[in-house]
């Protein structure tokens, strides 16, 4: 099992590779593959060095399967692990045998994460089969030999499951007597552990039939379902013991970081103002870069590195963000977090669930992540939300905020041509996080990236034509980000018949993009991920003479313990006039909801649905009708 590098901290447990999870014998005919047995062990030494022997058969249930299985990856770190390929071989339907022969085993590189440039002696042996068909068995040993420790003196291991039927998997740490093993397994049976010979066995077994798909908007699986996290760590406050001490910066003090923050904070009066200033010069200063070597993986460089640099990772910018807070006189302390989709933290630490730092400043209650370059102060990307902390000086757990009011205003004025096309004006203020956002992905568009920006703005809601785009100053740090676009639209109507207008409020973004993902499921019956949202947009639609309306939407109003909607609809037949408005906001108490919360809501959510998709119909006669008419006598 691979996870995908977005995220800062190495998450070594679960990048381990090839973790199967879930059991069956029978699997259902659209399983990909199956599972068949397999059996990890690991050999643990008092210095928290290991090896680790991996067993498995995995059977090939359908063509699906063959994508998944026909390649394996084992993550490795070059420098302090090693891997040998024991066996392997394909066993296909009829029994003949297929060696994976030498040069199908090839040593790469991962991908690089975020987009951005990665320093890394991380790689994946990649063990491609050949022969694989539906019917097949791949069958793959390999020893993994970890020769130095990630954190000198301790071990941990995180397995979540695969999502595949798995049959017979077990888990087995062999470990110095002395060296206890604490294990959360959610799922996982564990057995007596047994002691001989000066060490001790612990085993856990794992049988799991079938998984459900994964919902559209799902959070990780192993926030809420199975997972197993064994470590040598007792408790998440000795966890944090070893980050804090191998974080410490001699060089914190330098001269060149205390003068940089002095300069950059001499007219700020308030702990908040200075600390402000400095999470905004090294989130828009210091380029975000993954840097994986040896035990960098989870220790910070110094902050005069960073600072010479000019790029690092999570913990070089929480280092030197750390550092300039420091010089000017503001408390902060590394928060140690899951980012990503992963809400939960098992009751026992490790690295493979944590795999992120940031920066809590107790003085202003507040977290920052200034590896969130386009994120401003006072919020968090919606990926440090509502987890569990560690805060690294104190040994506690904590938690990011729970939630955060994104706030859209937007004003559409469209004026209807007697040929069907269209002129119009469309406003947009954007407040809270997301403005933020905006702002930096504007600031970085090319010409050609901001034709394009505007292109699927109008494409978003099914409208052809050409527009400008202006801004509110993009250069500012903080505050509301106003957008202006004007423009002509084509064909918005086909003159000379009964025709519908949609009941635009909006362009990209808004209700209806809103409602399409709160919609995405019909049913749901895991957690997922809900933003807490204030949308007030109103539109204006001028009609040309010979347009007349013959039907307009409904206005529709609907509240429940999370959503509050209301749409209003008018037209003054005097000036020919249509207009529309449509106010709401979601009120979550968190960022995660329930299956139960979907229940309740999902009548609010299908009436603001209906009332997205409403039209106003109107007639028009053809534009050279029109015209002869008004000559008639």
């Amino acid at each position: 099992m691979r996870l995908s590098s977005l995220v800062c901290l190495a998450s070594f447990g679960w990048l381990a590779g090839l973790h199967a999870a879930s059991a069956s014998l029978q699997a259902k005919l659209d399983d990909p593959y199956t599972n068949e047995g397999e059996t990890q062990t690991f050999t643990v030494n008092a210095d928290g060095s290991f090896s680790k022997l991996d067993a498995m058969t995995l059977l090939v249930n359908n063509e699906a399967g063959v994508a998944r299985v026909a390649q394996q990856y084992v993550w490795f770190n070059r420098n302090m692990a090693d891997v040998q390929i024991l066996e392997a071989y394909t066993l296909t339907a009829d029994g003949v045998r297929h060696d994976v022969q030498p040069e199908q085993i090839r040593d790469v590189q991962e991908a690089r994460s975020f987009d951005a440039p990665m320093f890394q002696d991380i790689q994946e042996k990649v063990i491609v089969f050949p022969a694989v068909e539906p019917g097949a068995r791949v069958h793959l040993t390999y020893r993994k030999t970890q020769k130095q420790a990630i954190v000198p003196g301790e071990f941990s291991d995180f397995t979540p499951p695969d999502l595949a039927p798995t049959h017979n998997f077990r888990l087995i740490y062999d470990l110095p007597a002395g060296k206890p093993l604490y294990a959360d397994a959610r799922g996982f049976t564990a057995l007596q552990p047994v002691t001989r010979d000066g060490r001790t066995r612990y085993e856990f077994r794992y049988d799991r039939a079938h998984f459900s798909r994964l919902e559209h908007g799902s959070v990780a699986y192993v926030s809420y379902g199975d997972r197993l996290m064994v470590s040598t760590f007792p408790d998440y406050a000795a966890f944090a013991a070893t980050y804090r001490d191998s974080s410490v910066d001699p060089g914190a003090h330098e001269a060149a970081v205390t003068r940089l923050a002095q300069q950059l904070t001499a007219r700020d009066p308030t702990p908040r103002d200075k600390a402000k200033t400095l999470y905004d010069w090294v989130r828009r200063n210091i380029r975000y870069v993954a840097i994986n070597v040896g035990r960098g993986a989870v220790v910070p460089h110094s902050a005069s590195a960073v600072l010479a640099n000019r790029y690092g990772d999570c913990k070089d910018h929480v280092a030197l963000f750390g550092a300039l807070l420091d010089a000017a006189g503001v408390r902060n302390e590394p928060a140690l977090i899951s980012n990503g989709s992963i809400y939960t933290l098992p009751s026992v630490p490790g690295y493979g669930v944590i795999n992120h730092v940031i920066t809590w400043l107790p003085d202003l209650q507040q977290y920052a992540d200034s590896t969130a370059s386009n994120v401003e102060f006072g919020f968090l990307p919606s990926s440090d939300l509502n987890r569990p902390t560690v805060l690294v000086d104190q040994g506690v757990l904590a938690q990011t905020p729970a939630t955060a009011l994104m706030t859209r205003s937007s004003d559409l004025s469209i004026k209807l041509e007697p040929d069907g096309s269209a002129s119009f004006t469309y406003r947009l203020e954007a407040s809270g996080a997301s403005a933020e956002q905006a702002r930096a992905m504007l600031r970085s568009q090319s010409p050609a990236q901001r034709e394009e920006s505007i292109q699927a703005e109008l494409r978003s809601v099914n409208l052809r034509g050409v527009a400008t785009l202006n801004t509110s100053d993009l250069d500012v740090a903080d505050g509301p980000l106003t957008i202006t676009m004007k423009g002509t639209l084509e064909s918005l109507v086909v003159p000379g018949a009964a025709a519908s207008i949609p009941a635009l409020t909006s362009l990209a973004g808004g209700f209806e993009a809103d409602t399409r993902y709160w919609l995405g499921e019909r049913q749901r019956t895991q957690p997922f991920v809900c933003h807490n949202l204030a949308l007030h947009e109103r539109a204006r639609i001028e009609l040309p003479a010979n347009f007349h309306v013959l039907d307009m939407p409904e206005a529709k109003r609907t509240q429940d313990r999370f959503v509050d909607f209301q749409s209003q609809y008018t037209f003054d037949p005097l000036s020919n006039v249509v207009t529309m408005t449509r106010d709401g906001a979601t009120h979550f108490d968190s960022e995660v909801c329930s299956p139960d919360d979907y229940a309740q809501m999902r009548p609010a959510m299908e009436a603001i649905g209906r009332d997205v998709r409403a039209e106003v119909i109107v007639r028009s006669t053809l534009v050279e009708s029109s015209s002869v008419a008004s000559q008639a006598p």
